[in-house]
């Protein structure tokens, strides 16, 4: 029996995560780690008995910090409701699991953020910002697997017979999408902080690496959408069209972060409204890019699972109901050959 609780819970921890993690990447836009230098609390007080006339009438920096920490309390208490309805209402067990996942790494993410500000280290900073978008991808996976959508998509032996199983080929396509959007993931975090010890030279190929990857993965999503089009399914097509345009807006917010951060790129010298840029520090329209490029990346990222995904549970259905269909066949098979043996039996007189 599906939970529609549990799936709102879900859906409402994947509509709370992801301005997490744009907040987040504010903080880290703006240098705000350290706006408040103690954890759990702030500046002595509780997290949610912080006066708030001080938090909104003061520095950005303490309002986008103490927000960060108020928004992952909030998420952290959805995590516990989720688990707790799932408990109770969900009879899948491997769902129970995930929502118990879910919440362990929201904990562990909470933790990382406080190591992080306890430290001042800017290494525990790059793996509390990679940690967050597996965070949003457990929580987009947990609104797939209890949404109508997903009880919707069991059909019969002979209606299943009639899709196409997706092939080995489809499902590792979707699993390098999915591998390579974490890795693209991972280079913008090692761009993002970079290390002292980062020579100009490992800069450079980070850089490139960077680039190389985004065009590989925009090349890849075409091919991705194609192939489970043939499925004939919209689940698995619509989302993979979406990657389509998600990749190619992170191309656009990408370049637009390089030059609000390094300046105009040479390679776009012929365009007439670069001449005579100028870098602002920490711009509020600059800062938006650059966060918007890190808030894309996570979307990248949970699109593609979720996509991946999908296209298991499809072939595994479909695998089902060939199953189930030749296994109805071999039974209506059987009857006839029941029928016709009976008619052909002499009746004696």
């Amino acid at each position: 029996m599906r939970s529609v609780w549990l799936h709102r819970l879900a859906v409402l921890a994947v509509t709370l995560v992801w301005p997490l993690i744009w907040v987040g990447g504010l903080v880290t836009t703006y240098d705000a780690g350290m706006a408040v230098p103690d954890w759990p609390g702030t500046y002595g007080y509780n997290l949610f008995l912080y006066p708030i006339s001080t938090w909104l009438s003061g520095p950005f920096d303490l309002f986008i910090e103490h927000g960060h920490r108020l928004l992952g309390a909030v998420v952290g208490m959805v995590a516990i409701a989720l688990v707790a309805v799932a408990a109770t209402r969900e009879r899948r067990r491997w769902v129970i699991a995930l929502a118990a996942t879910i919440l362990v790494a929201v904990i562990l993410q909470g933790a990382l953020g406080g190591v992080r500000v306890l430290l001042g280290d800017r290494t525990v900073a790059m793996i509390h910002g990679c940690f967050g978008p597996v965070v949003f991808v457990l929580c987009c996976v947990a609104a797939a697997v209890t949404s109508r959508s997903w009880w919707d998509r069991r059909w019969d032996g002979r209606a299943a017979a009639d899709r196409k199983r997706p092939g080995r080929g489809v499902v590792s396509l979707a699993t390098t999408v999915v591998v390579l959007s974490y890795v693209q993931l991972l280079l913008g975090a090692q761009l993002r902080h970079v290390q002292p010890t980062t020579t100009p030279g490992m800069f450079t190929l980070e850089v490139a690496s960077h680039i190389t990857g985004a065009f590989v993965l925009w090349a890849l999503t075409p091919v991705l959408f194609l192939l489970v089009r043939r499925c004939g399914d919209l689940t698995l097509s619509r989302p993979a069209g979406w990657l389509i345009w998600f990749v190619g807006a992170q191309i656009l917010l990408g370049t637009g972060t390089w030059i609000v951060n390094y300046g105009w790129p040479s390679v776009l010298a012929f365009l007439p409204f670069g001449e005579g840029f100028v870098v602002r520090s920490k711009g509020f329209i600059d800062s938006i890019i650059v966060t918007g490029h890190v808030a894309v990346g996570s979307l990248i990222l949970a699109t593609s699972a979720v996509v991946l995904l999908q296209v298991l549970r499809h072939r595994s259905l479909v695998a089902r109901g060939a199953i189930g269909a030749s296994r109805d066949a071999d039974t209506e098979k059987l009857g006839d050959d029941r029928s016709s043996h009976e008619n052909n039996v002499a009746v004696p007189v």
